[in-house]
């Protein structure tokens, strides 16, 4: 607030006064600044501690070879835990991602307040809270024991924790479209299932791949489920209806519990592999995202 005032000698002040609201706003803005260094000093010693501890191991070798069965070997070879990360997450991927937000549209665009509906909805935030061991112990007993089949367990597994995180986020992102879009739709004459094909799902794009990454990021770092269910191979096998299988996050976790320094080292090089991965997946999703909003415009 700006206070004129004229002193004895003639001269109006001019100066503006510091109100108590612009305090407040610095106070905060500088705390908000304190607390986002606070997050990035944790998250860049992880970061600086294992490209330093994993990179030396790193090298063509490490993503070619199978891993070594006796874990006092020195030296690299991930392969086969690189190649079944992949196929594993892209194929829980593959099953959650389109029946998650099938059931955000079904919930959001025709169920509304129905009985069915709250219980989808209580349902998913039930599963948002289950344990991933609890989750990976259910898929093993009720799937694994029962077709022998380990590696599509694995992928079960991660997309039973990935669909609630689908659904909850996209069913989020559709409530925020505005309904003049789809009114305006309709008013043209087009069908709902059309409208919500052509004018809803474009609109809340953004955000339901934001969700689904959210959700492959959870599913790609998960340790517990995969230990009940896709075993610990260590050769290749890019077969997931057949055979054992291994990943990045099982491998770290079996060679991380060792005392002998190669399964130590191999450890860090996964768990490098692992942050790569996941940081290269979340940038080429961004890139294709904002890439299709240049296209809406």
């Amino acid at each position: 607030m700006t206070v004129i005032s004229t002193p004895a000698n003639g001269r109006v002040d001019l100066t503006a006064k510091r109100s108590w609201r612009s305090t407040k706003s610095n106070l905060f803005s500088g705390l908000m600044g304190a607390a986002f260094v606070l997050v990035l000093i944790p998250l860049g010693l992880v970061v600086f501690t294992v490209v330093s501890k994993g990179i030396g191991i790193i090298n063509v070798e490490f993503f070619t070879s199978e891993i070594p069965i006796r874990s006092r070997e020195i030296g690299p070879g991930m392969g086969p835990a690189v190649l079944g990360t992949l196929i594993i997450t892209a194929t829980a991927t593959i099953i959650a991602v389109p029946l998650g937000i099938l059931g955000a549209i079904y919930l959001n665009e025709y169920g509304g307040n129905t009985r069915i509906s709250k219980l989808v909805r209580f349902m998913a935030t039930v599963m948002t809270g289950v344990p991933s061991i609890v989750m990976g112990l259910l898929i093993y007993v009720t799937f694994t024991l029962r077709f022998k089949q380990s590696g599509l367990g694995g992928a079960l597994a991660l997309a039973a924790l990935m669909l609630p995180i689908v659904i909850r986020s996209t069913e989020e992102m559709l409530k925020l479209v505005p309904n003049a879009q789809r009114e305006a739709a309709l008013a043209l004459g087009t069908s709902k299932s059309r409208t919500i094909l052509t004018v809803v799902i474009p609109a809340a794009l953004a955000g339901i791949v934001s969700g689904s990454l959210l959700a492959v990021a959870r599913a790609a770092g998960e340790t517990a489920p995969l230990l009940f269910t896709i075993g610990a191979a260590t050769k290749f096998n890019p077969n997931v209806f057949s055979g054992a299988n291994t990943a990045l996050s099982t491998q770290i976790f079996s060679n991380a519990n060792s005392t002998f320094v190669g399964a130590i080292e191999r450890a860090w090089g996964a768990a490098l592999t692992l942050v790569t991965l996941t940081f290269l997946f979340t940038l080429a999703a961004r890139l294709v995202t904002a890439r299709f909003s240049r296209k809406q415009k």
